[in-house]
């Protein structure tokens, strides 16, 4: 990665790390509109990172609730 991709990664694992210690699921964007103040192009990656995450919070969990319902007897959906 890149030196801006990796400084924006690491904000958005400690801000969705924030995210779920503060109980507010949108902190993220205050966060982005701080970076973007000062640099749109950290904001941008900053946000492709947070989505990349979420995505991949949301795939984990559907692959999650799959499996445990396959080995609890249940077709998945």
């Amino acid at each position: 990665m890149s030196f801006i991709e990796d400084l924006a990664d690491d904000l958005a694992r400690d801000t969705l790390a924030a995210c779920d210690e503060l109980g507010d699921d949108r902190f993220y964007e205050q966060v982005s509109k701080s970076v973007g103040v000062l640099s749109p192009t950290l904001q941008e990656a900053f946000m492709t990172s947070i989505r990349m995450r979420l995505a991949e919070r949301r795939g984990r969990r559907a692959l999650e609730e799959a499996l445990s319902a396959f080995r609890a007897g249940k077709r998945p959906e």
